[in-house]
């Protein structure tokens, strides 16, 4: 069970990693890239992706019946025992990074760097604008019903595979 607003904070984080990493082997592979006048097109292409990212980020948290997720917010279901799926801020933290996107965001953007061109190393950017754009979505979302979003499987309640649930802002106390 993990809170939804930070895996999709901690997915963003993990493509800017795999774009640095993959960065520094290709640079340290095959040398650092010449800078040509046309720096400034390649720019605005980057920052018209970056749009375009964040338009498909903000389609995927609608209503719409077959792309968005918005609806199945709005399905979530009350956690019942929020003791048995919230754990200490340490194993949260690390249970919510994705090490297999990491592996696959690093290795293709290393293929596709080593073997074409050495632009394609910074392709796991352009997964950062949508799961940004989907986190400010989700935490609109749990502000405006005053509840924090959960994304996963709890035994307590079977509801099937990658469920939504809520439970309240404030913890419960001992």
């Amino acid at each position: 069970m993990v809170r939804y607003v930070r895996y999709e904070v901690l997915c963003s984080v993990v493509a800017l990693c795999a774009a640095a990493v993959s960065s520094a082997v290709t640079v340290g592979v095959r040398g650092v890239p010449e800078f040509e006048a046309g720096i400034g097109k390649a720019l605005a292409f980057f920052a018209l992706l970056c749009v375009l990212g964040s338009a498909f980020g903000l389609l995927t948290c609608s209503r719409l019946k077959w792309v968005g997720e918005g609806r199945e917010f709005e399905t979530a279901r009350p956690l019942e025992n929020p003791d048995a799926v919230l754990p200490a801020p340490g194993p949260e933290l690390r249970g919510g990074v994705n090490g297999p996107l990491f592996v696959f965001l690093v290795v293709s953007a290393l293929a596709g760097a080593l073997l074409w061109d050495r632009a394609f190393a910074l392709y796991p950017l352009l997964f950062a604008p949508p799961w940004l754009t989907r986190a400010a979505c989700a935490a609109r979302w749990e502000r405006r019903h005053g509840v924090l979003l959960w994304r996963g499987e709890v035994d307590d309640q079977p509801l099937g595979k990658g469920q939504y649930l809520y439970s309240s802002v404030r913890q419960p106390t001992p």
